[in-house]
């Protein structure tokens, strides 16, 4: 696919959307102690040319974040760090260089979503499944999600469709907003021995 196709943009968020769990049950919007667990928000632009995703896991004593911002024609800004020790609030990711929180203002109906690091600008996204090795870009997300619907159960915890607006900040670039464009959210959690892959399945 030709970059800066619309299709460009789907597939890149696509890419970086981790797979299903497999305990099913659902739950409040809180922490599952003892268990793998992962919250996601992705939204896109009715027309394709802009697409961006927010999300972390637990495991174990670890937290894993990754983020991203896709638009048409433009490098893939790409956010991962997989080795951060969760804090007491585990809604809250402190790594170096990265500040990152999901924050549930109200269950099932708003989340605030925002960041503070660096990004590695990738021409290529696919270089964002290897080594990622790209130019660090300064990025900032502000977004808040709003529901739509209601929660949607699933194999591995619940998805709940929703709107997001807010604004990006990217060094020597002015404010990516967004208003009340389509998002979805997925909340999954297992119970499980962190370091069987199973878990990840």
């Amino acid at each position: 696919m030709e970059p800066g196709s619309s299709g460009d943009v789907a597939s890149c968020v696509t890419s970086v959307v981790c797979p299903m769990m497999n305990e099913s049950v659902r739950s409040p919007e809180g922490r599952h102690d003892g268990a793998v667990e992962e919250w996601l928000f992705a939204a896109w632009t009715p027309a394709a040319d802009l697409g961006l995703l927010s999300g972390h896991r637990i495991v174990g004593r670890t937290a894993w974040y990754w983020a991203s911002l896709v638009r048409a024609g433009r490098d893939l800004l790409h956010i991962t760090d997989f080795d951060v020790p969760v804090r007491r609030d585990p809604f809250v990711v402190k790594g170096e260089a990265l500040w990152a929180e999901h924050t549930c203002d109200a269950p099932f109906e708003q989340w605030s979503i925002g960041n503070e690091t660096y990004a590695a600008a990738l021409g290529d996204p696919e270089d964002a499944l290897g080594r990622a090795y790209g130019t660090p870009t300064p990025i900032a997300f502000d977004l808040e999600w709003y529901a739509v619907g209601e929660a949607v159960d699933l194999a591995a915890g619940y998805s709940q469709d929703g709107v997001v607006h807010g604004a990006i900040e990217i060094l020597g670039e002015p404010p990516v907003e967004v208003e009340e464009i389509p998002a979805a959210r997925w909340h999954r959690w297992v119970h499980t021995d962190p370091n069987d892959p199973r878990a990840m399945s």
